[in-house]
């Protein structure tokens, strides 16, 4: 992993079992299936659930800072805590947890690489145990709003062409607005399609078959070829900000590229703005 520009955010499964019940470190799980987490984790592992302890759903936005003080607080986490989250789905959405926490200002946050699938695919253990940490108490900073891009962002980068670079991590069929959303997803927009001028790379594209990230030659390869050389702001999103994290997470902490920000309101606010410009086509998808 010293490849990478910042080779510090990602530990290995095996870093993580020889590290257990140290009390420096606190493992947190966060899945895309949020009962994932009751059916076994590893032990001494906090979960999140991303629905209900991550999201303000009457907000439509993040959680506030005190919500995240006291969650982090309740799972054993202080300012100076090692945070190390994982998940399944290749990290998904302990990417999303992972850019909250730098949002919100946390120092040393990492990604186990490989997340849950590759810590099962090994035979380690897990429990259904659930951990009692002693309470922390946590004051968080920011939030830096440097990391997160807003509607106004976007819309001022695709009208200043060549001043920066857009990034749909979605699926094809959601790109060229064959689908508006992945089959059974509730939260969605009136209208399919992309935003002008962005290049589609799945998130998924940048992990290997074992769910870990591939190599940083594999990564740059992968991004430039689609025009995404970091020259300027680089904008991902999806369709609720969950993936695009993933990719965020990537290109800011794998390629090193510096300003990279994650448009958490993506397609679940961009289809569904009066007057925001879409495109269609299905050459796009090839660019």
């Amino acid at each position: 992993m010293s490849e990478y520009a910042h080779p510090e955010v990602l530990v290995s499964t095996q870093w993580v079992a020889e590290h257990a019940g140290d009390p420096k470190i606190r493992l947190v799980e966060v899945d895309v299936d949020t009962t994932a987490y009751d059916q076994g984790h590893i032990a001494g592992a906090a979960g999140w659930n991303w629905q209900t302890q991550l999201q303000d759903n009457v907000r439509r936005d993040l959680i506030e800072k005190p919500a995240l003080e006291k969650l982090l607080g309740q799972s054993g986490i202080s300012n100076d805590t090692t945070a190390v989250l994982y998940g399944d789905n290749n990290n998904w959405f302990a990417a999303y947890a992972f850019w909250q926490l730098k949002y919100y200002g946390h120092a040393d946050v990492r990604l186990m690489n490989g997340g849950r699938k590759k810590w099962v695919a090994e035979s380690r253990p897990l429990t259904k145990e659930l951990p009692k940490p002693a309470p922390a108490t946590y004051r968080a900073t920011g939030p830096d709003e440097s990391l997160r891009a807003r509607k106004e962002h976007v819309f001022a980068l695709i009208g200043r062409r060549g001043a920066g670079q857009l990034v749909d991590v979605r699926s094809v069929d959601e790109f060229t607005g064959k689908i508006v959303a992945p089959p059974g997803m509730t939260e969605t927009a009136q209208r399919a399609g992309h935003i002008p001028g962005a290049a589609n790379i799945p998130w998924s594209q940048a992990a290997s078959e074992d769910g870990t990230f591939k190599s940083a030659d594999a990564l740059r390869q992968l991004y430039q070829g689609k025009g995404i050389t970091g020259s300027g702001e680089v904008i991902a999103y999806c369709r609720i900000g969950e993936r695009s994290s993933h990719t965020w997470f990537v290109l800011k902490y794998l390629l090193g590229y510096e300003n990279v920000k994650n448009y958490d309101g993506s397609w679940t606010e961009w289809g569904n703005l009066v007057g925001a410009p879409i495109e269609k086509e299905i050459a796009a998808a090839a660019r």
